[in-house]
């Protein structure tokens, strides 16, 4: 099964994005998408070394929706703080974050995760990637940082990938 489907998970994936990007259900868009979804993974799996082994997949829709959750509140709370005017906070600041998380597939999820959350950028993991530097707009608390990525990213993705 692997020789002929060596990421299902993303054949699947890229399916189901092929036919979001193209708002069809048309029956040519499905067989091309599904072609697509099978040849892709088929021809870039030798560039693949590692091989991420998901343990709990219905974890990952509530991750998702947990993600666009903040996102929106976070492009909320951004919104106020550049619109503040003279009010406007001036907290910025770097913080470093210790993590449990050592699989690459979660870290590489991680990085997304804060990279695509407002107000947030990933700096910098050290070489042992046991911290990880961020840099954040509104800095307010590192406690609460620390408990938010912590608890809301870090320990699902540790029950999926590790």
């Amino acid at each position: 099964m692997k020789r002929w489907f060596p990421a299902p998970v993303l054949s699947v994936f890229l399916l189901l994005m092929w036919l979001l990007m193209n708002q069809t259900l048309a029956p040519a868009h499905l067989l091309l998408g599904a072609l697509l979804g099978w040849w892709l993974p088929m021809a870039t799996r030798r560039m693949r070394p590692l091989v991420p082994r998901i343990r709990h997949p219905l974890l990952i829709m509530r991750l998702f929706f947990v993600v666009l959750y903040d996102i929106v509140k976070s492009n909320i709370n951004v919104a106020k703080v550049i619109l503040g005017g003279r009010h406007r906070r001036q907290t910025s600041g770097f913080m470093t974050i210790p993590l449990d998380l050592r699989d690459p597939h979660g870290l590489a999820v991680l990085s997304s995760i804060i990279n695509s959350t407002p107000g947030t950028v990933w700096g910098e993991l050290s070489a042992d990637r046991s911290l990880l530097m961020i840099h954040v707009l509104d800095l307010h608390d590192e406690q609460w940082w620390i408990d938010t990525i912590k608890n809301r990213y870090e320990r699902p993705l540790r029950s999926i990938f590790e």
